[in-house]
């Protein structure tokens, strides 16, 4: 007999293949997620990887034993994040690994120039193939690209809080993809009165709403969510 514990890895495991066996070919993960336990999961569920699946992960904190998120952006702490990304995903090389700075859901001001640097370096000893950023300000993403190029933003985004819809369409002229997180709210329920609204108006709740509107009003602003890292399909379908 499973004991709990089993039932909720098995179960776990299910669902990471039945969304690659629905066509989900872009996974958003973490190493701090966890830490570590969520890149286990994913290399024992799908390991060896679909050629079509691109897993992109995130470096720049880490998860401490309060359960917290600090900043880990001293390069050593890079590296070290990189290579338990490598490890706990079975993976020679990474297909995109995103830059996270800021504070939870948005942007510090300031350079962001030094962490991405050591990045790049890595991307230049082949243990990275893309670069990306997350939660930055558009003045960062141009500084980041006199560096190397970026493949993806990854910034909060959805129906209540569009304060990139801009951004979203100057990336879009660029050619590079935007990924939102907390599409849904995060860790606390969207909060807006006009989905209230419409979900009352259609005798549904909020959240049921949500995922209808938030798809429709990023693809309006996203157009450009053909092909953004090599070798992907046209259109990526995202998990997180």
């Amino acid at each position: 007999m499973y004991s709990g514990h089993q039932k909720i890895t098995t179960a776990r495991i299910a669902v990471l293949r039945e969304v690659v066996r629905l066509g989900i070919n872009h996974i958003d993960t973490s190493d701090f997620y966890g830490p570590h336990i969520t890149n286990q999961l994913i290399k024992e569920a799908l390991h060896p990887y679909p050629e079509q699946l691109r897993i992109v992960t995130k470096v720049g904190a880490r998860r401490d034993a309060e359960g917290n998120w600090p900043r880990a952006l001293a390069p050593d702490e890079l590296r070290e994040a990189v290579d338990d990304n490598l490890t706990n995903l079975g993976l020679d090389a990474l297909d995109v690994v995103n830059l996270r700075v800021g504070g939870l859901d948005s942007p510090t001001p300031g350079s962001i120039a030094e962490p991405f640097r050591v990045l790049a370096q890595m991307q230049r000893a082949g243990l990275i193939k893309h670069l990306g950023v997350s939660n930055v300000t558009a003045e960062q993403i141009g500084e980041v690209q006199s560096i190397a190029p970026v493949v993806c933003v990854q910034n909060f985004y959805n129906i209540a809080n569009r304060r990139d819809d801009a951004l979203i369409d100057s990336l879009a002229e660029q050619g590079i993809g935007y990924v939102p997180f907390f599409p849904l709210g995060g860790f606390t329920p969207l909060q807006s009165e006009t989905l209230s609204n419409v979900a009352t108006r259609l005798n549904a709740r909020p959240m049921e709403r949500c995922v209808g509107v938030a798809a429709s009003t990023f693809a309006e602003h996203s157009a450009h969510s053909r092909n953004i890292i090599s070798g992907t399909p046209e259109r990526e379908r995202c998990w997180r």
